[in-house]
């Protein structure tokens, strides 16, 4: 068993309140990270021990994760667990602070017994998939913000 953390952040010029309510909702997710393509859900935020279910892909193909949510404090914290059976558990952590003029939003995942230790070239694209997706929320957010 091995274990995997990384967490990826940037500064949003919008109040918390509103990168938490767009992140925190699973449908939104689409729109700003490239591997997922489907929700079942509400079309809202996920509160504390609501479930949904997400389409997701990797270069191996289609996974179907089940998701729950374990922690959701608003404004400040939110943390999904989910299963992935050729990774094991995943949990998926966003935190909140205040930023000069916003908000720091950071996401952090964690797979604490992953059946073997990423690679170089996994971590990378890991990275690459993380930073295009907090640079989308960033812009998404703040377009929205200014119109």
């Amino acid at each position: 068993m091995a274990t995997f953390e990384h967490s990826n952040s940037t500064v949003i010029q919008v109040p918390a309140e509103a990168v938490f309510d767009y992140v925190t909702n699973p449908h939104t997710w689409p729109e700003w990270l490239p591997s997922s393509h489907k929700l079942e859900c509400e079309n809202r935020p996920m509160a504390f021990g609501d479930v949904f279910h997400e389409h997701w892909s990797t270069r191996s193909g289609p996974v179907n994760l089940d998701w729950v949510v374990a922690i959701a404090e608003r404004p400040r914290r939110w943390l999904g667990l989910t299963q992935a059976g050729f990774m094991g558990p995943v949990l998926v952590e966003y935190t909140l602070e205040d930023a000069a003029g916003g908000v720091r939003f950071t996401r952090t995942v964690r797979n604490p017994q992953r059946p073997k230790p990423a690679t170089a070239d996994q971590t990378e694209r890991f990275d690459a998939e993380a930073e295009l997706g907090l640079a989308n929320i960033k812009r998404i957010l703040e377009a929205r913000a200014g119109s």
